[in-house]
């Protein structure tokens, strides 16, 4: 990408870090029509647009040199840039993996179930977590799930302060993989399944399927072992899975989340709790 010409210089204290143009040719946002300053920022990767606006209200946003302002429009061809408070602000943000139980709902309690935030308490981090942070109740302050697992089902949930994370995971056209471990039963059948299922229903968990009208995105669908399937899915409609499998005559009797992206839930034990490793991605 062009860097843009040198602003004039801003006080030490409010030195910013200059965000480059993007390539229009590379960027579907980048038409040459103008869009709200918060909604640019989200689409070049910098923050949320609530996290924008935090940083506009604050005064750590500059396009063309001058302050920016609330819902202000902007082109492709604008220069943006950010204070260093903003940048040391967006690298204390945590991100955090939990192994969730049964019985725990991802985002806000529920029917009298809490939520699996409850659990990111320093008597539950792992030990083998190796992460240098240190553990501080501000970490709880906006920290939310990017991404649902059902009550019953367990395995990788993914917790952030950071807007960037919840918008690759859950953002509008995100393809990022969610691979699960499924255990089914199917009919009165009780040994091999897999060898009594018709291979032409698990063709259908594949590519076939519509939930609510829509048809799903094409999946991975897999025998683990004669009882249990490998689901990996690039979307995550409300109990997907289980309504998948209601559709082919399958009962889902126990369902794990194991990877999100490049990131798997390992040996992280139910209950327990590690950071994102600083070299990790999704």
């Amino acid at each position: 990408m062009t860097q843009p010409p040198v602003p004039p210089k801003t006080p030490a204290s409010q030195a910013a870090v200059r965000i480059p143009r993007a390539d229009t040719a590379s960027n579907p946002a980048s038409t040459g029509s103008t869009v709200r300053l918060n909604k640019r920022m989200a689409e070049l990767g910098m923050c949320s647009r609530r996290e924008a606006d935090d940083w506009i209200e604050r005064g750590w946003v500059r396009v063309n040199g001058k302050p920016a302002e609330m819902g202000q429009p902007v082109s492709p061809a604008d220069r943006i840039e950010v204070a260093q408070q903003a940048e040391h602000q967006q690298r204390q943000q945590v991100t955090i993996l939990i192994n969730k139980p049964v019985g725990y709902v991802s985002g806000q309690a529920e029917d009298g179930h809490e939520p699996a935030v409850v659990l990111v308490q320093p008597q539950n981090r792992w030990r083998e977590c190796n992460s240098r942070m240190r553990w501080g109740h501000e970490q709880l302050r906006g920290l939310a799930p990017a991404g649902r697992l059902d009550i019953d089902s367990i395995g990788l949930l993914v917790l952030t302060q950071d807007g960037r994370v919840a918008r690759q995971l859950i953002g509008e056209g995100s393809e990022v993989e969610k691979e699960y471990l499924v255990r089914v039963s199917y009919g009165t059948e009780t040994v091999n399944l897999q060898a009594a299922f018709p291979p032409e229903q698990l063709q259908r968990l594949c590519n076939g399927l519509s939930l609510d009208g829509v048809a799903l995105k094409p999946a991975q669908v897999s025998w683990q072992n004669p009882e249990q399937l490998r689901f990996v899915l690039r979307e995550g409609k409300k109990r997907q899975i289980r309504r998948m499998c209601e559709q082919v005559g399958l009962f889902v009797t126990g369902l794990k989340r194991v990877r999100i992206g490049h990131v798997n839930l390992g040996h992280l034990p139910v209950g327990q709790w590690r950071y994102l490793a600083s070299h990790e991605r999704f």
